[in-house]
């Protein structure tokens, strides 16, 4: 391991003038972000007689704009929008420029898949059938965000050329199908339309940014925040739709699990807020070479992060229960001092994950050597 403030050097040095850093801290703050309210609000206990899962949210519902700050999901999807546009715009044919890009993504999770089925292998003779689904569903659920960034990514041409039409098709969608589902009392199956295009939204947005409308896109920050914010709160206050926006163990309806008109309400007010951000986050960036080289270093391998960040969760609340519970690890996440011990145990949740994406942060890159400082991915 190079000293840190080596390492610091070299990443500032290796980073040309006309970077884009704010596209990078925009992310970084999005995938962290995302980790961080996973951590927060995910428990694992041993029940009776299998290892189960809980939520906070279910026990703590008053505490469920918390999560207002625990889902940043859309400033993802509109910085993806951005790159992607941007990288297609320099790509000379689509085949090549989108297989270099599935298999960016398709690398980190190929090494998660391959770990956990040897381990789900070795574990098959001594722990329960029952433990054995809930570990593979909290480490395979981020592989949904992965797949729908993916196909994304992959509609990138037909989003350009949609242009302004692309978010609002994508709102008149998302609408529609809550009309359907919720009004009209439609099958749930229908709801699995807005996973893309509820993301769309802000991804078309990101999209709109790196083209030629660039401008007009940037000056929409306030009205995109404020609007966002007030048709949110008009939906939770007066549509009947929850306050969380992550799902809640319990509740008969989800605003992620598929994204619904609140959702994506709150991820326009996410998105005017990272325009309105991206300029005094440039400035910073720019200014503290520490900061900037973490930003650098989480966009080098965010993929890894994302995908191994319950894993190491998991790692220490395996510990945790095998010791007979302590408290916001192993326990029933059933009153606020779980969520105060919780938040104490993100040192030692983000030091395994540290460990993890050493070992495994070249995947993503395409194995030792290969790094592009130069362009975000």
């Amino acid at each position: 391991m190079r000293e840190p403030g080596v390492l610091v050097r070299r990443i500032e040095n290796s980073t040309p003038v006309d970077r884009e850093r704010e596209v990078d801290g925009l992310r970084a703050i999005a995938i962290l972000g995302v980790v961080l309210g996973h951590w927060i609000v995910t428990g694992v206990y041993a029940g009776a007689d299998h290892w189960q899962t809980d939520s906070p949210l279910r026990h703590l519902p008053d505490y469920a704009p918390i999560t207002w700050l625990l889902q940043p999901l859309a400033v993802f999807f509109l910085v993806g929008g951005y790159v992607a546009a941007q990288s297609h715009a320099r790509a000379q044919r689509y085949r090549p420029w989108v297989r270099r890009r599935m298999i960016r993504l398709g690398r980190p999770i190929a090494a998660l898949l391959v770990v956990w089925t040897v381990a789900m292998a070795v574990l098959a003779d001594v722990v329960a059938g029952d433990t054995l689904y809930t570990l593979g569903r909290l480490v395979l659920s981020p592989l949904w965000f992965v797949l729908v960034y993916a196909g994304l990514t992959a509609l990138t041409p037909l989003v350009v050329r949609l242009g302004r039409a692309g978010p609002v098709l994508a709102i008149g969608t998302v609408s529609v199908v809550d009309l359907i589902r919720f009004a009209a009392d439609g099958p749930a199956v229908v709801g699995w339309i807005d996973v893309l295009a509820g993301w769309l939204v802000p991804y078309s947005l990101g999209v709109l940014w790196a083209g030629p409308h660039r401008a007009r896109i940037e000056r929409l920050g306030g009205p995109l925040l404020v609007a966002g914010a007030l048709a949110c709160a008009g939906l939770i206050r007066y549509g009947g739709y929850p306050v969380s926006m992550v799902g809640v163990p319990g509740e008969a309806i989800s605003n992620l699990n598929p994204p619904t008109l609140a959702a994506v309400a709150f991820g326009l007010a996410q998105c005017g807020l990272a325009l309105l951000v991206r300029a005094p986050l440039r400035r910073a960036l720019c200014r503290h070479p520490r900061t900037w080289a973490v930003v650098a270093l989480v966009n080098l391998s965010a993929m890894t992060v994302f995908l191994w960040h319950q894993s190491a969760m998991l790692a220490v609340t395996s510990l945790g229960i095998a010791l007979g519970g302590l408290p916001g690890l192993g326990t029933v996440p059933d009153e606020l001092p779980w969520i105060v011990a919780r938040i104490g145990w993100m040192p030692v949740f983000a030091g395994v994950l540290l460990v993890v994406w050493a070992v495994f942060r070249r995947w993503e890159a395409g194995g030792p050597g290969r790094r592009d400082s130069r362009r975000s991915s």
